[in-house]
């Protein structure tokens, strides 16, 4: 199995060691930069048991995971992860100077026709672009942890993106086994955080108001429309119930919801007392114990292979 285009992650820590996982498993060449050698020798470390972990539960093959790694080149200096890169993705901390920094240096060692991505999760692409020449080219490719578990990849454009970046940017997550989303406009939290965090925002208002604790609004979501989710998007089940029946909902919810523009007062306050939630033994749940933290962490990587398993059957 090969592929013709390189691939450069820049950064090997949390996520983009996940990143470039995902590709040389489907053939890629990844050239693999962090200016740690600790974290780059972790980095092949935790690959190889991620692969391991798959294989073990049917996920490809023990036969694939040296070929895989050995398609994995690590590297302490950034103009050789670049250099002959078709595509490189920026996986660095989220801070903004450092990113652009970054972006600033890759504009000098790639080829001018090199796609250059940004995994952010937060930042706007634009303001990551602002200082490059070269804007047209720069797009984000923001992939969901773990990302060799999670399907999803918002392909993000910036202001200046161009429709061939868009395009050959969402191709190449295809064949590399994503599925890829267009997010059009450059907005705070793409399509998917969005979501994800106008339902936490709920959720923490719920707990803060004394209307439920926040065991029963983990319970509540994950026996009803949790369960569907999956399956059945949001606008998708406004139009099974029928839109009129959706407004008549709406018209009479909508204005009880938490609307309120800054993170919540309860919030706030936890973070203040250092309630942190896994980090310090307690957050929302008064306490988290170590053996608490590495089951449900081992529920969801389980949970997240079977999903996987059931969607690879015929």
């Amino acid at each position: 199995m090969g592929n013709s285009q390189n691939i450069a992650v820049i950064g090997a820590g949390l996520m983009g060691h996940g990143i470039a996982q995902v590709f040389a498993s489907q053939g890629y060449r990844v050239s693999l930069f962090d200016v740690s050698e600790e974290v780059l020798a972790k980095a092949v470390e935790s690959i190889r048991a991620n692969l391991t972990l798959l294989a073990r539960n049917g996920i490809g093959s023990t036969e694939e995971i040296e070929p895989a790694i050995q398609r994995i080149g690590v590297t302490l200096d950034l103009k050789e992860a670049a250099l002959g890169a078709q595509f490189v993705i920026e996986a660095v901390p989220e801070k903004l100077e450092l990113k652009q920094e970054i972006f600033q240096k890759l504009e000098g060692v790639c080829s001018s026709d090199a796609i250059l991505a940004t995994n952010t999760s937060v930042i706007r692409i634009t303001d990551i672009a602002s200082k490059s020449k070269n804007r047209e080219r720069i797009v984000g490719t923001h992939f969901w942890f773990p990302p060799y578990l999670i399907p999803l990849v918002e392909v993000v454009k910036g202001t200046d993106t161009s429709a061939e970046v868009m395009e050959r940017t969402y191709q190449l997550m295809k064949r590399a086994g994503k599925h890829p989303i267009k997010c059009l406009k450059d907005v705070p939290g793409f399509v998917a955080n969005r979501l994800q965090h106008a339902l936490w925002r709920e959720a923490i208002s719920i707990v803060e108001h004394g209307i439920a604790d926040a065991a029963t609004v983990d319970e509540a979501i994950k026996n009803s429309f949790g369960i569907r989710s999956g399956f059945l998007g949001p606008l998708e089940n406004a139009d099974m119930v029928g839109l009129d029946l959706t407004l008549a909902i709406h018209n009479v919810v909508l204005k009880d919801l938490e609307a309120s523009p800054d993170p919540s007062p309860f919030l706030q306050e936890k973070v203040k007392k250092g309630e942190l939630g896994f980090k310090s033994g307690k957050g929302f749940y008064d306490q988290w114990t170590p053996e608490e933290v590495n089951r449900l962490r081992e529920n969801l990587l389980k949970y997240l292979i079977d999903h996987i398993q059931r969607k690879a059957r015929p």
